[in-house]
């Protein structure tokens, strides 16, 4: 059995994007080639926002508009330690500091009275200045973008929407990628839209935003490749990786429709997984149960392990209590949510291909824990 099955999906888009490749390979334009500007406007299409700016990796994704922005030394970034360290690491990589905020129990996203909470503590130490909000779209369901939003008015903060995880989901039917000032998604091969390699896109609706980004990702410049208007970096598409993305985008809207009934029928069974509110559709990136106790899931894990049935665990380790993070001087119990789901949960077998059967066969093995 597969934790993600690539192989399925690859046979249904395996000519067209054979054929696409070929095209390249006539053309000559490997990096960022006519596919790229292609793709770019396809997924601003999908995603009703006016400008898509692909990148390198969703890590660029989201460092680029902070970079755009002046973000640095002396300010803070409000985000969750629940996920992935690529959210933390591009604030850090400029100098600002992350300052962590926890997680909702029920959607594992960031939990919106502690954010205003946080920000008020920031601005009475008076040590660094509030300057944005990376709240992120865990396991495919989008945060509270309302609440936020409102926050970020209130406190003159730009909101970046890390989609990394949700791209095609959405709100009351409004797509993932509006709903901050920028949204930054990955298009790592895991993802639930993905390519063969590493790729990222920003969305915005700010010309201005829009312009910078772009120059960003090709090392500052804009009129000419040799001379750098901006501080930039290598940040581009390769026009193969857009191939994929494509293709891909083709069988996207069935996939997520796939991926919402292989959801829906796990949770006929177990009840112990990611709550998901009204109005709300996640892309079903992972499929997550927490267990009662870190002994209760490592006897899940093995259990299903001697069934062949494979899990991975999304995360292991929260941010703040990284060897990394140290210098940040939290502890344990400081962000106790965030600290537990990392103690208790663990993701199950979830694509588009899973058979019933699959998915009977993991519940069976499943229950009882």
């Amino acid at each position: 059995m597969e934790f993600l099955d690539l192989k399925t999906q690859q046979k249904r888009i395996r000519k067209p994007l054979e054929k696409r490749i070929n095209k390249i390979l006539d053309h000559g334009a490997y990096i960022m080639g006519p596919e790229v500007f292609e793709l770019e406007e396809k997924l601003a299409e999908y995603c009703g926002v006016k400008h898509a700016i692909s990148c390198s990796s969703g890590t660029d994704a989201l460092l680029i508009p902070l970079m755009a922005w002046g973000i640095g030394p002396g300010d803070a970034v409000f985000t969750t330690p629940f996920t992935y360290v690529a959210t933390a690491e591009v604030i850090s990589i400029l100098g600002a500091t992350p300052v962590f905020v926890d997680v909702y129990e029920s959607t594992y996203n960031i939990d919106c009275e502690k954010l205003e909470s946080e920000i008020k503590k920031v601005i009475f130490e008076g040590k660094l200045k509030p300057k944005a909000i990376i709240p992120v779209d865990l396991f495919g369901l989008p945060a509270r973008y309302r609440i936020i939003n409102e926050i970020a008015e209130k406190y003159k903060l730009k909101v970046i929407e890390d989609a990394a995880q949700s791209f095609g989901g959405s709100i009351r039917d409004v797509k993932v990628g509006v709903f901050g000032d920028v949204a930054a998604t990955s298009f790592y091969p895991a993802k639930p839209l993905g390519c063969y390699g590493d790729g990222g896109a920003i969305f915005t609706n700010s010309d201005e935003l829009a312009e910078k980004c772009k120059a960003i990702r090709i090392h500052g410049t804009k009129l000419d490749k040799y001379n750098s208007e901006l501080i930039g970096l290598n940040g581009r598409l390769d026009s193969i990786q857009a191939a994929v993305l494509l293709e891909k985008l083709e069988i996207f809207q069935e996939e997520l429709e796939m991926r919402n009934k292989v959801n829906s029928y796990y949770r006929e069974s177990l009840n112990n997984a990611q709550y998901h509110p009204k109005d709300y559709k996640s892309a079903h990136a992972l499929f997550s149960i927490t267990l009662g106790s870190n002994e209760k899931r490592n006897n899940l894990i093995n259990k299903l392990s001697s069934k062949n049935i494979p899990t991975v665990i999304y995360y292991k380790f929260p941010i703040h209590l990284m060897k990394a993070y140290k210098y940040l001087e939290y502890k344990n119990g400081d962000l106790s949510v965030s600290e537990q789901l990392s103690q208790t949960i663990v993701s199950l077998p979830m694509h588009p291909y899973l058979s019933t059967n699959d998915i009977d066969y993991i519940i069976d093995a499943t229950k009882n824990e």
